[in-house]
């Protein structure tokens, strides 16, 4: 049966009401998630500011509460959502590549109804299975921290191999995500170095492993990975590697301007970008979570009730360390 009930809608200008939102019995193959948790990311500021007609939130965890005919995933499975509804069937999602789907069904969060409500619908192919007793907020972990972290440690394996030195430029929760991965990835003793703007986040990239550089005195790394979406971060960080070096974008944002022959042809140095992540890059952070859980937990730093929303957003787009989760009754 369509269920009926309250969820936030961003009006813009950093407001959040609570509106009825009618959710429709799924769809052949889709499945309708009671929604446990969803963490704030910082994706969500321009939503938050500028409003939207859908619910946001795209980094959710919750339990199946009803099937459409075909799906095969049990009532009660709890399960984490993929944000990208990727077709499964063109030349990307073929090979894998389901970050680079060419016939996107639609973004959960972004123009699709997310995880800051109660409910969420999704195709079955879009939702990942976790064990029962792995809670809802640590299920997020798989998303953005993890997945988009990971996703990009793997680009930069693509183009250097002999990464003895990193550079995180940017300590928000996905920067932390790559610190935390890089520690396991690359090995606990290979220096990992954080700049942020925030005191806050530095210190905990700190307890972290991470070693805090100043932007002007970075040099000589192997690679560096962008999470901060800032142009002065991006060049600074391009400027501060070795010959051979890599910079990975992954923060949306801003522009990079470089000199070709000077900063890529005579070091041969390599700029990529890095979306998301793979769909089967899951299990593999499944397992690394259920592992390596104490290591990644320590990046959620707080919950809030989703009828306090409006604080925890005006906390986090502070500079607040870490994840914050909002939470949907009880876990």
């Amino acid at each position: 049966m369509p269920r009926a009930a309250m969820a936030p809608i961003f009006d813009g200008g950093r407001t959040v009401r609570f509106v009825e939102r009618v959710y429709p019995d799924p769809e052949p193959g889709e499945i309708r998630i009671a929604v446990e948790a969803n963490a704030i990311c910082w994706t969500d500021r321009a939503i938050f500011e500028e409003g939207s007609r859908v619910v946001a939130g795209h980094e959710v965890a919750g339990i199946v509460e009803q099937t459409g005919a075909g799906a095969t995933v049990e009532v009660g499975t709890r399960g984490v959502v993929f944000l990208m509804d990727f077709c499964g069937s063109c030349r990307s999602c073929r090979r894998g590549f389901t970050n680079q789907c060419e016939a996107k069904r639609r973004d959960t969060g972004f123009d699709a109804d997310g995880g800051y409500g109660p409910f969420a619908l999704v195709h079955e192919t879009n939702f990942f299975p976790v064990p029962k007793n792995l809670d809802a907020p640590s299920a997020t972990l798989l998303l953005d921290v993890m997945g988009t972290g990971g996703h990009a440690l793997e680009r930069l394996s693509q183009v250097r191999s002999d990464v003895e030195s990193l550079l995180v430029c940017g300590a928000g929760p996905i920067g932390l995500g790559v610190l935390a991965m890089a520690k396991i990835r690359l090995g606990a003793d290979t220096p990992v170095y954080v700049t942020d703007l925030f005191t806050q986040r530095l210190e905990l990239a700190e307890s972290l492993g991470g070693i805090v550089a100043s932007p002007h005195d970075i040099r000589g790394y192997d690679a560096a990975i962008d999470t901060s979406g800032k142009q002065v971060a991006r060049e600074q960080g391009l400027a501060a590697l070795s010959k051979r070096g890599a910079l990975v974008c992954v923060g949306h944002g801003e522009g990079l301007a470089l000199n070709v022959s000077e900063d890529l042809i005579a070091p041969e140095r390599s700029v990529l970008g890095s979306e998301y992540f793979r769909f089967d890059e899951l299990p593999g952070n499944l397992d690394l979570l259920l592992n390596s859980g104490d290591v990644f937990r320590q990046v959620i730093t707080g919950t809030v009730p989703v009828s306090e929303i409006q604080a925890g957003l005006e906390r986090f787009f502070a500079g607040a360390p870490g994840k914050i989760i909002v939470t949907q009754g009880a876990l």
